[in-house]
């Protein structure tokens, strides 16, 4: 019996890192999906990985702890507040305080390190370059430069014995068609988790940026979103 072919997927516990998960999945990859907790204020996050992780019967799911609270400068690990309510024209004007200094780029280090330890030469991340919130690191021109260092910087590559991919199933996805995407797949959109500044019990503000952005999705998509929320944009 031949064996499947592995995927690294970086997953968030998300929205978009769980319909990229699925996608890979229904490809008839072996997951081995990766989460980090990097001393974010939304750790909740964390919980609905793990969810996912058990959903999708993964191969393994590996949580890593880095501390970027040393490093701070957003409003994700820093004493920054979440921006709210913001209209999506605004989001996308400028680069928000909710960027995370090179977050992409140590994640998917990461995976690349874990894809050369277990011989996988795919590895997924659920950046989007449609509906977002103009983070320099979700951006098609970033993901075919991480490719090409990818390809240069571990023994594996260098030997020839693999040709890593940076897959980004979703790049050019609006919010509304990966819901459709990942509906169409069976993915359970209760169990994911996108809010930036929940409550102590998880439930989702709203207001933030990715609430409002993972709303507009729903509505589009003729759905309704079925996590908690204390107020609906």
């Amino acid at each position: 019996m031949r064996a499947k072919k592995k995927a690294v997927v970086l997953s968030s516990g998300g929205l978009d890192s769980t319909t990229a998960l699925a996608m890979v999945k229904s490809e008839g990859f072996e997951i081995y999906s990766l989460s980090f907790d990097y001393g974010q204020r939304h750790r909740f996050e964390l919980k609905a990985a793990a969810r996912v992780a058990k959903a999708f019967n993964v191969q393994t799911h590996l949580l890593v702890s880095i501390d970027l609270k040393k490093i701070g400068g957003s409003a994700l690990t820093d004493r920054i507040d979440v921006p709210k309510s913001r209209r999506i024209t605004d989001m996308q004007r400028e680069i928000p305080v909710t960027y995370v200094p090179a977050r992409n780029t140590i994640f998917l280090s990461y995976a690349l390190a874990w894809a050369e330890v277990i011989s996988a030469a795919d590895i997924v991340i659920g950046v989007n370059a449609v509906d977002y919130s103009g983070y320099p690191d979700c951006r098609p021109e970033y993901i075919e430069a991480f490719e090409r260092l990818a390809n240069l910087a571990t023994k594996a590559t260098v030997e020839n014995r693999v040709q890593i991919k940076i897959r980004a199933p979703l790049l050019y996805f609006s919010k509304a068609q990966i819901i459709k995407k990942g509906t169409a797949l069976g993915v359970d959109y209760a169990i994911t988790h996108s809010c930036y500044d929940p409550s102590p019990r998880g439930g989702a503000c709203g207001q933030c940026d990715s609430c409002i952005l993972r709303l507009k999705g729903f509505h589009e998509a003729g759905l309704r979103d079925p996590v908690r929320y204390r107020k609906r944009a």
